[in-house]
């Protein structure tokens, strides 16, 4: 991603979060952004195409991080706390993003349903490692998708809880503690 691109990605991220999607305006965007209305629509021919390539680009980053952490353990019980770990780290590094996320998740409009396939991909990703941990013998055999989503949720619940109360947790306990409340139900 190039400079330019880069800056109209993250002050797009951070007008979509302050104003929200329909509100947003591709003259704020630029504005934020530094850049003319003409570099902008050059670079993306309207705020829909903005918001596909945010999507895009942020769950590329979420992936690679987990991916390039995930790689580092050993167990299967130790990528699960690892993905936990990033996705969380991720979230409170980049409110803004997640805050664009969130609200967006509700409703049929393409770029909502991309949000979603998107998502669906990332669940993908979480059964894989739940699956791994199934044979392994760390957790019992069940609905991994069910699963998945339960500890997606629960991360995103810790993320919003920290971001409404604004607490500065220990990344580490909120992923222990969140580790603990998942296995106590699904522990072998």
């Amino acid at each position: 991603m190039n400079k330019t691109k880069r800056s109209i990605f993250e002050s797009a991220i951070k007008v979509f979060s302050i104003y929200g999607y329909d509100v947003a305006t591709m003259d704020e965007i630029a504005a934020e952004a530094g850049v003319a209305k003409g570099t902008l629509y050059y670079h993306f021919k309207s705020k829909e195409e903005i918001f596909r390539y945010i999507i895009e680009e942020g769950m590329k980053l979420i992936s690679s991080r987990i991916e390039g952490v995930v790689k580092q353990e050993s167990d299967s019980m130790s990528k699960l706390k690892a993905l936990c770990k990033v996705q969380l780290s991720l979230v409170y590094d980049n409110r803004n993003f997640f805050k664009v996320i969130m609200s967006q998740l509700w409703g049929q409009e393409l770029r909502q349903l991309q949000l979603r396939e998107s998502i669906e991909q990332y669940i993908k990703d979480i059964e894989e490692y739940l699956e791994e941990a199934m044979k392994d013998g760390f957790i019992k055999n069940g609905d991994k998708s069910f699963m998945a989503y339960t500890i997606f949720g629960m991360l995103c619940s810790a993320a919003v809880y920290e971001l409404i109360n604004e607490d500065k947790n220990n990344i580490d306990e909120v992923v222990d503690n969140l580790m603990n409340y998942i296995l106590r139900g699904i522990e072998a």
